[in-house]
């Protein structure tokens, strides 16, 4: 693309931005509301990520444009190169600085257990791991007034519907295994644990980082409620699969009886995601838990910062990274 000047235009950098909530947000941040913006999405699947571009781009408002580069949150070695590509680029000015990293990928695996390419299981490397590695290598480029944003999930909080997390130390869950309450799980539910308590995970990162930014850059987690017709089940046995991707989506009226109002469309998460991204209202706000647009308090176990403190130093060993 055309060389920019920050003045002209702001990038956002929104992982699993070619479907779902961040294909949502993405298309929200492009409308022209929110500012003038270059998205660049990092992507798994070079064709969908292609097939996502030319769609943002018809609909995009204009001045603002939209890119995808290659990066695979399973494996570490390509979140290294996409950091370093984006960073070369950020540096040559052949893109403006980087606004918002949004770290909403994720994964939710389903029966098998399956790992990374670096050998970790991957709900808790891919959703954690892979963030985690991505943030950091991207911190030197994130100079201030600049934000990050990471997609949580309220299935961290017992309190709520589903398994509920159980922690253990950050090398035993990636190696797969969970902490003492999960000993007696199906392997159904073990692989809903292992989201539950990977986003947990991202709660502890998330207000470990806001802690460790200086002033001017913030951190904070956001929950999208339960959004219908997303890829987040796409590793699910075939029978959740089809109910989670044609039953559900068609009985919202039922999911509201039964799990209660935190429920909504893509479009709707999409754009409370945009928000928090790009609004300037939040310029200041750091350390904060948001369902949809409202702050909220996450659970209580998530304030354990002796916790957070020990993912984070663990994290650092496990993907060779140091800050």
């Amino acid at each position: 693309m055309a060389h920019q000047t920050a003045g002209e235009a702001r990038t956002i950098v929104i992982t699993g931005g070619s479907s779902g909530i961040g294909l949502a947000a993405a298309t929200a941040i492009l409308s022209g509301e929110h500012g003038r913006w270059h998205v660049v999405l990092p992507v798994r699947d070079t064709a969908r990520g292609q097939e996502a571009v030319a769609s943002l781009t018809a609909a995009a408002a204009h001045g603002g444009t939209v890119e995808a580069m290659a990066m695979d949150l399973s494996s570490l070695a390509s979140v290294r190169e996409f950091a370093a590509a984006l960073t070369g680029r950020v540096e040559s000015g052949s893109i403006p600085r980087p606004h918002a990293l949004v770290c909403n990928a994720g994964v939710q695996m389903g029966t098998k257990l399956t790992r990374t390419a670096d050998g970790f299981e991957a709900t808790f490397g891919v959703n954690h791991l892979g963030h985690f590695a991505l943030v950091n290598a991207l911190l030197p480029v994130l100079k201030a007034p600049a934000r990050v944003v990471v997609t949580s999930s309220g299935t961290h909080d017992p309190a709520n519907a589903g398994p509920s997390p159980a922690w253990s130390s950050a090398q035993a869950l990636a190696r797969g295994e969970l902490g003492p309450s999960a000993e007696s799980d199906s392997t159904l539910v073990a692989g809903q644990r292992r989201y539950s308590t990977s986003k947990l995970a991202n709660l502890y990162f998330t207000y470990a980082l806001a802690r460790r930014l200086p002033d001017g850059v913030t951190a904070n987690a956001f929950d999208p409620g339960m959004v219908l017709g997303t890829s987040l089940g796409r590793s699910l046995p075939a029978p959740l699969r089809f109910i989670a991707d044609h039953v559900l989506p068609r009985a919202p009226w039922l999911l509201h009886r039964v799990v209660g109002p935190n429920i909504r469309s893509a479009p709707e998460a999409g754009g409370a995601l945009a928000w928090l991204a790009t609004a300037p209202e939040l310029a200041a706000v750091t350390g904060r838990y948001y369902n949809g647009r409202t702050p909220i308090r996450s659970s209580e176990e998530s304030y354990d910062t002796v916790r957070a403190d020990g993912l984070w130093a663990d994290s650092e060993v496990l993907t060779g990274v140091r800050v």
